[in-house]
């Protein structure tokens, strides 16, 4: 998978802005809040640059499955070469 860089992508940046609280967040609000469509391709993409994001489902008391994530550690500052 070819990930994009965390520091050069708006995508991704707005993401890690959602996630920065280190609360749990649904896939709906990352959607919404982050203007994503694919969430899980965005949780891998920080996840290649080290990135430690929980995710699980829940099953509410109506049968509504939801999947969760938190980042428990920020993506790794890239290093500049010159």
């Amino acid at each position: 998978m070819h990930a994009a860089r965390p520091a050069h992508s708006p995508r991704l940046q707005r993401v890690l802005s959602v996630l920065a609280d280190g609360k749990p967040h649904t896939t709906r609000q990352i959607v919404r809040r982050a203007r994503v469509m694919a969430v899980s391709a965005c949780m891998a993409e920080l996840r290649q640059h080290g990135a430690e994001i929980a995710c699980w489902q829940e099953v509410d008391a109506r049968g509504r499955r939801r999947w969760w994530y938190r980042m428990d550690r920020a993506p790794q500052a890239e290093v500049a070469h010159g």
